[in-house]
């Protein structure tokens, strides 16, 4: 009876890889700036779902929904609301900046009219605010994924 070497999954090429990625991952995201920028950016979004309400012009429903729709997922998006998916980060933030320019141009292209003074400043005041906060996450996302290998940035 011959016995073969016992394989170390510990050890394995591919484990090594993917615990030093999660680990990058998680300095990343425990630093004081990217809390920060996650917190904001929770409360961006739950603004932005509330804003037809505080600001008033709830009476704009296709506006109103849109935002309480946007808002949702933009805070779902950006506090991590789907798990920690560190190498997914970069690919997150960028749905999130493209949730704060369509927010930007919401007030116009809803149906109905709903384009007045205070929805307009509304929206692109939170659009803006949210999209900086997404290209925040983005950079900060980005030596995560570097070194998981996306290579779809240098084409």
């Amino acid at each position: 009876m011959t016995t073969h070497p016992r394989s170390d999954m510990e050890t394995h090429p591919d484990i090594l890889a993917m615990r030093s990625r999660h680990e990058m991952a998680e300095r990343v995201a425990t630093t004081p700036r990217a809390q920060a920028v996650e917190t904001m950016a929770l409360i961006t979004g739950l603004y932005l779902a509330a804003s037809p309400w505080i600001a008033g012009f709830n009476d704009f429903s296709t506006l109103a929904v849109n935002n309480l729709i946007v808002g949702i997922a933009y805070a779902l998006i950006m506090s991590g609301g789907f798990g920690r998916a560190y190498e997914r980060s970069h690919s997150m933030a960028w749905a999130a900046c493209a949730l704060s320019v369509w927010t930007i141009v919401a007030p116009w292209a809803v149906a109905g009219d709903v384009s007045t003074t205070r929805t307009i400043v509304n929206n692109i005041i939170v659009g803006l605010i949210a999209l900086m906060l997404a290209l925040t996450a983005a950079a900060a996302a980005r030596p995560v994924d570097q070194a998981s290998g996306d290579r779809s940035s240098h084409a």
